[in-house]
């Protein structure tokens, strides 16, 4: 499919950016750690969503975080697309990784439906190192990890799904809390 400006008879053509222009504007070289914007999907279960998740981490300037299961980094590296690597910090044990990131400083914000969670849209952008834990797509964040939150933030859904799955979830919070939404 070509790519063209679109014209309207009431306005002026939309001008399509080409890759070149695009990769121009955006930096030359992956980003290290800036050890700002964390996404943490702690207890993944389909590979595929983390690869995407991956890509989203690499869009805000966010790393990833994963426990180290047999399957997972198999998993990363089939859903990278990226052209330079990512970064990405392994977990070991998901629960006690988590509590050493809040007595380190971080703020740990949970995607989970709770009676204390705020909307999506009145997230704040993170102003300090935010782990955004995302949690297991079928019974959501581990009882034993809830006490470990500093905040709770849910995503309005109006339709019949209770939710969405971890790379969908991940982009929405990840682009809220980087600013960029």
């Amino acid at each position: 499919m070509t790519r063209r400006a679109a014209r309207s008879p009431s306005g002026p053509a939309i001008r399509v950016r080409p890759a070149r222009e695009l990769r121009r504007r955006r930096r030359a070289r992956a980003h290290s750690c800036w050890d700002h914007l964390i996404a943490a999907p702690l207890w993944p279960l389909h590979g595929a969503n983390l690869g995407t998740l991956l890509r989203t981490c690499d869009a805000v300037g966010a790393c990833l975080a994963v426990p180290r299961f047999p399957w997972v980094p198999g998993a990363l590296e089939r859903g990278n697309t990226l052209r330079r690597p990512a970064c990405v910090h392994w977990t070991g044990d998901p629960l006690g990784w988590l509590a050493r990131q809040r007595e380190a400083g971080a703020r740990v914000v949970g995607v989970e439906l709770a009676d204390e969670a705020v909307r999506l849209a009145d997230l704040p952008a993170a102003r300090g190192r935010t782990v955004a834990v995302l949690g297991h797509e079928q019974h959501g964040i581990l009882d034993e990890a809830l006490g470990l939150l500093d905040a709770a933030v849910e995503i309005p859904m109006v339709g019949t799904g209770s939710s969405l799955n971890v790379a969908v979830a991940g982009s929405l919070v990840l682009y809220k809390l980087a600013g960029l939404l």
